[in-house]
């Protein structure tokens, strides 16, 4: 498995990705948007790649959040999807460790997140109250997850980029 940087080309396969590992299509259509939105950072948005076949069979990507009210700027990780087949396979987990250290490189803060505590802690990921980050939805709880990239990390309420919102 190779783990890359996403290109253009990749935009349907990673569609077809998202729309497979998910039971609609909100992550697809999410996806896409993101890629649109002023929050995008390309750099942060990988795919994982079949060594064999050259198949896409994971993505991740990561875009412009904000910690509020100081207004620092923040990550907001997700979506994450692997495809059916390659789940349980660690290729969430290589992704979201390949990302974690393209944004530390890049002198990112603190990465985001909401989902399932179990599977995001072994990435270094804590209840986000643990690191004086609110939720944008306190009803999330300690599945909005955050991670801090580097010392001091902001405190205040997480704001995701402005596609989160249409959800």
């Amino acid at each position: 498995m190779i783990v890359r940087r996403e290109r253009p080309a990749d935009h349907a396969a990673v569609d077809a990705v998202h729309r497979a590992a998910f039971a609609t299509d909100v992550e697809a259509r999410l996806t896409a948007e993101l890629r649109e939105d002023a929050g995008f950072l390309p750099h942060l948005s990988l795919v994982a790649v079949d060594g064999g076949d050259g198949d896409v069979v994971g993505h991740v990507i990561a875009t412009r959040g904000w910690v509020e009210p100081v207004g620092a700027p923040a990550l907001g990780l997700g979506p994450l999807g692997v495809r059916p087949d390659r789940q349980g396979r660690g290729v969430g987990t290589v992704l979201v460790h390949a990302l974690l250290a393209v944004a530390e490189a890049a002198g990112e803060r603190l990465a985001a997140l909401l989902g399932d505590p179990a599977y995001y802690r072994r990435s270094g990921f804590v209840a986000s109250t643990e690191l004086g980050i609110d939720p944008p939805d306190a009803a999330w709880g300690g599945h909005f997850q955050a991670r801090a990239l580097a010392d001091p990390t902001p405190r205040g309420t997480f704001r995701y980029a402005e596609p989160f919102g249409r959800l």
